[in-house]
């Protein structure tokens, strides 16, 4: 738990040793001492924004954030480049991350960010969980799964969960010493959640479960799985039938497949998951049974969200990766940072990203105040991961035949960002939410 009286030497004596656990904790101080109208608005009006940083991964810009979530970004940044960036070839090797990361990013006050204290969390605010997302990007570093574990899979459990499920597992969640994974793709069944077929039957007061789900990050490293399974198959809709169970390594039953061989994202573990007749106690359901779909459909603007802030921090890392490449190389006698055409093109990718996260940013603070619809957050999603795409194409691009290379940066970025555009909910599934609400009756 945070030491709150670690505060005051960190803010004002310690302001570039202290680590993130610390630093995070003056922000959660400021926020329980803040104004309501002044969260709206946590920082000075003098903050510049991206666009007028001397970087696009500057310290100290952008209104949403305060001077104590600097302090937590600069902790945060020097964890990724010392626990992450040196040992993730290594990891890219062998398909996971160690287990020794997760427990020092849980050390470090890393997970669970935004999970309330009174439930084992660190009660951070959605602007910090966000300084996790972006610094992560920044390293270029995709292995850990950090985010998926504490901004999708613990909120199911504190928002849906018993007492007991929460006192159970969300401690140790915090503490990176149960690692966690959401299951709902099936081979047979993506973006489309109504057309699951895993089936979890009553069996007294137990459930037995079978089936199969794939894609699933941290899967392979995962000591807990929130399950989607039918529960009803004779619902007047599949949305209807639809539930939550928690499922635990070790179940008899359950299986874990081979870690998939991915195109990118080689060093985060995604792994097939096989349930045969696993048998759960009642107290295995989250939540209410046959609510599963309305939790899904509450909790899936927040993974939106985080796709699009990580796809324009993705963006923005590239950007400054291929600024400092075209500053060094030579062509002509003359470095390609003086050729017209690099210059124009380096302009037009600033342009795009800085209006993009303009947009994300917005939806953050609108997230913060719980203002996000779905269709506004289904944009975002759609257009930071297309643009993450292009800027991607265009920074490899420039770096020429050096950007081929797998030693180079922004060919591990390029492969990395193609998922983007697929997990969350395809982008053809997002233009669907989008234009529905566009031509519904009012």
């Amino acid at each position: 738990m945070l030491v709150k009286r670690a505060l005051k030497p960190c803010v004002f004596g310690l302001r570039n040793v202290c680590g993130p656990r610390q630093a995070l904790a003056a922000v959660t101080a400021r926020l329980q001492h803040t104004q309501p109208e002044s969260i709206k608005h946590p920082a000075a009006s003098t903050r510049p924004e991206t666009s007028s940083a001397k970087t696009l991964m500057d310290i100290g810009t952008r209104r949403i954030f305060n001077e104590d979530h600097d302090i937590f970004r600069q902790s945060v940044r020097r964890f990724f480049q010392e626990e992450v960036v040196p040992h993730h070839k290594e990891w890219e090797k062998a398909g996971q991350v160690s287990r020794e990361v997760w427990e020092k990013a849980g050390e470090q006050g890393l997970l669970g960010v935004t999970t309330p204290e009174e439930h084992g969390g660190i009660g951070g605010d959605l602007f910090s969980a966000a300084i996790t997302w972006e610094e992560q990007m920044y390293s270029n570093c995709t292995g850990p799964g950090f985010v998926l574990h504490s901004e999708i899979v613990m909120p199911y459990i504190v928002n849906y969960g018993s007492k007991e499920q929460i006192e159970h597992f969300i401690p140790n969640m915090t503490a990176g010493k149960c690692i966690a994974a959401i299951a709902m793709t099936e081979p047979g069944a993506g973006s489309d959640l109504q057309g699951v077929r895993t089936y979890a039957r009553r069996d007294g007061s137990d459930w037995i479960l079978n089936g199969n789900k794939v894609f699933i990050t941290n899967g392979w490293m995962s000591d807990l799985v929130v399950v989607v399974a039918v529960t009803n198959r004779e619902a007047k809709t599949a949305a209807h039938g639809i539930s939550l169970f928690l499922v635990e390594d070790g179940m008899k039953g359950f299986q874990k497949g081979r870690k998939l061989e991915k195109i990118g994202l080689k060093a985060q573990d995604t792994a097939e998951l096989f349930f045969e007749d696993v048998r759960l106690p009642a107290s295995a359901l989250l939540g209410e049974v046959n609510k599963g779909f309305y939790y899904l459909m509450n909790e899936l603007p927040q993974e939106r969200l985080l796709i699009a802030d990580m796809a324009i921090a993705s963006c923005e890392f590239m950007f400054e990766e291929t600024r400092n490449y075209v500053l060094q190389r030579k062509a002509f006698g003359k470095t390609i940072a003086h050729l017209q055409t690099v210059q124009h093109k380096l302009a037009e990718l600033k342009t795009e990203i800085c209006v993009g996260r303009s947009f994300v940013d917005n939806c953050l603070q609108l997230h913060a105040e719980r203002r996000l619809d779905p269709s506004t957050v289904s944009m975002a999603k759609f257009w930071t991961s297309e643009l993450q795409n292009k800027v991607a194409t265009q920074c490899l691009q420039l770096h020429g035949g050096w950007g081929y290379m797998w030693e180079y940066p922004i060919a591990k970025a390029y492969v990395d960002s193609r998922v983007q555009p697929i997990y969350g909910g395809t982008n053809e599934i997002m233009k669907e939410l989008i234009a529905r609400n566009i031509v519904s009756q009012k």
